[in-house]
């Protein structure tokens, strides 16, 4: 089964220099319907406004990975780790038993667009970390490449839980698909573009629950660039 979720079903908040719009329930926005699916809890999808964003806040329990898709994000934490998030940059951030952190547009005049995905992580108390690697174009381009898993296959960072995020860049008429084995479940989110999810075309910011289906079977339409996640 495959249900849809339109992009301008999400939540949606305007504080100025944030435009966010959320997939799942998140801060002031609740949605029973869906607040998270299996282990995937948030995917907001952020506008920053130059030189504007998140003053230092704590986090627990929790891994979050942020992909940025224009513009760039500067990131300073209270474990003393600080670096800049470009487009085809993902990082992980386990926020294990307690991190503070900042995060800002490293631009004074341009916008910064970028996804930010929490997760469950398998348990709670987990030491804090950062991780984070670069996932060039070509890479992705016509096919799911894994960004995020469990046990850091194929370079991919490391998060603690049963789960894996691919990243593809689709062209009109390119095809990708993954298998799903029995008993997982798939979440598929477009970040911009159109693709179409068995036969069905998705738009940028719409997202999809695949439930005892054995495959996620996408083509390209328009610029697709998507995530998939595979979970348990």
């Amino acid at each position: 089964m495959i249900t849809v979720r339109k992009a301008h079903e999400r939540g949606h908040a305007d504080h100025g220099w944030l435009n966010a719009w959320h997939t799942f329930s998140f801060a002031d926005f609740y949605d029973p319907a869906y607040s998270g699916f299996r282990d995937l809890l948030v995917i907001n999808d952020d506008t920053v406004a130059p030189a504007k964003g998140f003053p230092t806040h704590g986090h627990r329990d929790m891994e979050i990975v942020t992909y940025v898709l224009d513009g760039a994000i500067e990131h300073k934490d209270s474990l003393g780790t600080g670096s800049v998030i470009r487009p085809g940059d993902v990082q992980r951030m386990t926020a294990g038993r307690g991190v503070r952190h900042s995060e800002f547009n490293h631009s004074p005049k341009e916008p910064l667009h970028l996804l930010q995905i929490w997760i469950l992580p398998e348990k709670e108390g987990l030491e804090p970390s950062y991780e984070q690697k670069t996932f060039p174009a070509e890479e992705k381009r016509g096919k799911l490449r894994l960004v995020a898993s469990r046990d850091a296959a194929d370079g991919s960072v490391r998060i603690h839980q049963d789960a894996r995020i691919y990243a593809g860049l689709l062209t009109k008429g390119e095809k990708a698909s993954l298998e799903l084995a029995k008993g997982r479940f798939s979440w598929v989110h477009v970040a911009r573009g159109e693709v179409k999810l068995a036969g069905q075309t998705l738009k940028a910011g719409d997202g999809a629950a695949l439930t005892n289906e054995r495959a996620v079977e996408l083509e390209g339409v328009d610029g697709g660039e998507v995530l998939v996640f595979d979970l348990a």
